[in-house]
């Protein structure tokens, strides 16, 4: 029999704890890999605590037990996580080290999985339990499967080849490029361990966690521009052995631990932030000297080659479609009260498969309305559904995965009402237009080479904090090819925030989202997001060289919650240019009652 209760799964684990005298326990959302999105067999901190968000993490001791999320789960950890059996807690401001120093018994034994976090963390939270005289202990195995009695399989998918095409550059040009910072590096060999990160290298994809197209797998390169594949058999066709040639030797996944341990004198390179905790201590007992340096591919992924920039325009082309009839169809359907989160998310992503090459979503599209729209990372279930209120601001952010580029949009629209009367409040014009004119900012903005994102995060605040207001999350995150709708390294954020990659500096071919937002708890909440390209500016006079961004997405804005006093003839010329190309882009692809509706919100402001 399935133990069903959150209470009964707590109680399991604390009883396999004692069975391995054991005092406590870490359990973070994490996989072998540190990747941001995990498989089913992975979400073992939702298994226990029912927390659906894709970051925080739990201790549990004998006697107690604490959450820690950051900001953007303060209320949806209350709504999802039993207060009864665990105390939240806020990080940054809350450390776990911290907190299991405080609670946790002078000699206690607190466990963790090495396969689950990096070295950087361990010795960080080693270093704060040992102030009260805790010892960290590295487990063999994760207590939490001996207890999880239906936890699912490893996805069996069969990995993929992203053809040339698409990538516009062979894998054997990556190794090779990857084998030349080896040897100027002084490595033998470096283990990259981000599923993306083996994906862009070797050109393939798989279907292993849910809108991220990735295979489970490893790889070590060496400095000879060869390469080991850690794979599960049954992941590979003959085409993809084919499309990896005779310079990647193949070898079972379960091997992987095993040949850590036999680089004795190796020089081996591994990334402090991606690469777990297990790989440097199986390296370490094989007597190799590990150096821990960046992965070497998060540059060269970040910084796509022309081929990857024109295959983001054309995902970014067909993906506008899709959104701008659905705003049409909502905008035509939501007055009547009859349409509820599910169904309005539903409705978007049978659009997206419509036009054909959707392979699938880049996340779970956040489909709010009215106080829903306030949680910056709300995701709608059956049981937090509700229908979308006639008279309300509703927020949908959402994206698609084609094999050409990854796309991922926010639009904020105004529901109106079934007898045409119902009109935003002067409080949600004005904080939608402050909004705007943070991302108008930040999509005009023009910076000097060695910029990093840090520095850009208050073009897109500032109208906002004119007006004494904010929000909690950074301000644009990097995108995939065909990858992780997340990705490194750069980021627009606050400086010193706590937000990797603020510090990161920009290049030209790096894309980020332009999403600055607003939000009032319990009542509305408003984004307005497109992707950007960072492109070389020519200025005249210029002293030394400029960058700027080249927008990527083209949706129309909802114009009825534009204050438009509020917006400088600048502003106002931006909006008519931008809506413009919008209809450059999706007129020629539309026909009929959707031509009609996007050529009357594509009209100037």
């Amino acid at each position: 029999m399935l133990m069903q209760t959150h209470e009964a799964r707590l109680n399991a684990l604390r009883k396999e704890l004692k069975r391995r005298e054991l005092d406590g326990f870490i359990v973070p959302i994490s996989d072998e890999h540190m990747s941001e999105y995990v498989g089913d067999y992975a979400q073992r901190l939702n298994w226990l605590t029912g927390f659906g968000g894709s970051a925080g993490s739990a201790v549990v001791l004998q006697d107690s037990a604490a959450i820690f999320v950051d900001g953007r789960y303060t209320v949806q950890v209350r709504d999802q996580v039993d207060e009864k059996l665990f105390e939240y807690r806020s990080v940054p401001k809350d450390t776990i080290g911290g907190w299991i120093a405080q609670h946790a018994a002078k000699g206690a034994r607190i466990g963790y999985d090495p396969w689950l976090h990096s070295r950087k963390w361990v010795d960080a939270v080693r270093l704060a339990a040992a102030r009260n005289g805790v010892e960290l202990i590295a487990l063999e195995s994760n207590p939490i499967d001996a207890v999880w009695q239906d936890q699912p399989e490893p996805s069996g998918a069969a990995a993929l080849i992203q053809d040339d095409r698409h990538a516009g550059r062979s894998s054997s040009e990556k190794r090779a490029e990857i084998a030349d910072w080896l040897k100027a590096e002084g490595h033998d060999a470096v283990v990259i361990s981000a599923l993306d990160s083996v994906a862009w290298l070797l050109n393939i994809r798989g279907a292993d966690i849910s809108h991220t197209p990735v295979a489970l797998s490893y790889v070590i390169a060496h400095a000879d521009g060869t390469a080991e594949l850690f794979i599960a058999p049954e992941k590979l066709t003959p085409a993809l052995v084919q499309h990896l040639g005779n310079a990647v030797t193949l070898r079972d996944r379960g091997a992987f631990a095993d040949a850590l341990g036999s680089m004795a004198g190796k020089r081996v390179a591994v990334d402090p932030e991606y690469g777990v905790a297990a790989i440097a201590q199986l390296l370490e007992a094989g007597e190799a000297k590990v150096s821990f340096e960046r992965d070497p591919t998060i540059l060269p992924r970040a910084i796509k080659n022309p081929v990857e920039q024109q295959g983001h325009r054309d995902a970014q082309a067909r993906d506008g479609v899709a959104v701008a009839r659905f705003l049409r169809w909502l905008e035509e359907n939501a007055p009547s009260g009859e349409i509820d989160e599910v169904g309005a998310a539903a409705k978007l992503k049978q659009l997206r498969e419509e036009l054909g090459n959707l392979k699938d979503l880049s996340f779970d599209t956040i489909s709010a309305a009215a106080g829903h729209a306030a949680l910056p990372h709300y995701k709608v279930d059956e049981n937090s559904n509700i229908p979308i209120p006639p008279g309300s601001i509703y927020l949908v952010d959402s994206g698609g995965q084609y094999p050409a580029g990854t796309t991922d949009i926010t639009r904020t629209v105004w529901i109106g009402t079934p007898d045409g009367l119902g009109e935003p409040t002067a409080e949600m014009k004005d904080r939608f237009t402050r909004v705007l004119k943070g991302h108008i900012a930040l999509d005009r903005a023009v910076f000097p080479q060695g910029t990093v994102g840090g520095q850009l995060d208050a073009f897109a605040r500032q109208y906002l904090w004119q007006a004494g207001v904010d929000y909690a999350h950074g301000t644009g995150h990097g995108v995939g090819s065909f990858l992780s709708v997340h990705e490194g390294p750069q980021r627009i954020a606050k400086l010193g925030g706590g937000q990797a990659g603020a510090d990161q500096e920009l290049f030209a071919g790096m894309i980020l989202s332009n999403e600055p937002g607003y939000y009032k708890q319990g009542h509305f909440g408003i984004r307005i997001e497109n992707l950007v390209l960072t492109v070389q500016r020519k200025l005249d006079g210029a002293e030394g060289d400029y960058l700027g961004f080249e927008t990527l997405t083209f949706v129309p804005i909802d114009r009825t919650l534009v204050q438009k006093a509020l917006l400088t003839p600048d502003e106002i010329a931006w909006w008519n240019e931008y809506h413009a190309k919008v209809h450059g882009i999706l007129a020629p692809q539309m026909e009929g009652d959707d031509l009609a509706w996007l050529e009357r919100h594509c009209a100037p402001l």
